[in-house]
């Protein structure tokens, strides 16, 4: 039997996504639909386009470049921003994973995945670029100072975000914010 990858890839349950130099240079259908867009509006778009600010877009592609770079793969969660429709402006939780086709240039190119979480993790409060990058390294289970040390800040400002969450999600301790953030 023979495959047909250009449908495997446009039927994919996930979202898709090739890139060169953080840059899409193809996307399938479900990719589309999640970030509500047409296949031209993300292609030959910076992946900067889907976060919520262009600080959170730099700040993740240094973050990832060097793990990218040891391991070849990268994933996380982290929230992501909706482009066109009634959803327009809209943030959710999004799981993606990255390969890079080439270890010792890491974002020449990759092969992307993404995965809607909003169903199951919608975002419940207005939080800050950094509020998000802390709120997604706490599911990832890290402490204040491994925190401090992913995003290059201290792990003083790190227990303040952290507060601001508490505040915001009205949790009573971390274990607590955490279970309020996987739930929603």
């Amino acid at each position: 039997m023979d495959v047909d990858y250009r449908l495997a890839f446009e039927m994919a349950p996930v979202g898709l996504a090739l890139s060169r130099n953080r840059t899409m240079v193809d996307c399938n259908r479900h990719l589309c639909e999640m970030f509500g867009a047409a296949p031209e509006q993300l292609i030959g778009q910076s992946f900067q386009v889907l976060y919520p600010s262009a600080d959170e877009f730099e700040r993740t592609g240094a973050r990832i470049a060097p793990i990218l770079n040891r391991r070849g793969t990268y994933s996380d969660d982290r929230i992501m921003k909706r482009l066109e429709g009634r959803f327009k402006g809209d943030t959710f939780w999004c799981h993606v994973t990255g390969r890079a086709l080439n270890q010792e240039a890491p974002h020449e190119a990759g092969i992307w995945t993404f995965e809607d979480l909003s169903a199951s993790r919608p975002v419940k409060a207005e939080l800050t670029g950094r509020e998000r990058e802390v709120a997604a390294l706490l599911l990832d289970g890290l402490t204040s100072k491994e925190i401090g040390r992913t995003l290059a800040i201290s792990h003083r400002t790190v227990e303040i975000y952290r507060a601001g969450l508490m505040r915001k999600y009205q949790a009573s301790n971390t274990g607590d914010l955490v279970h309020k953030l996987m739930s929603g």
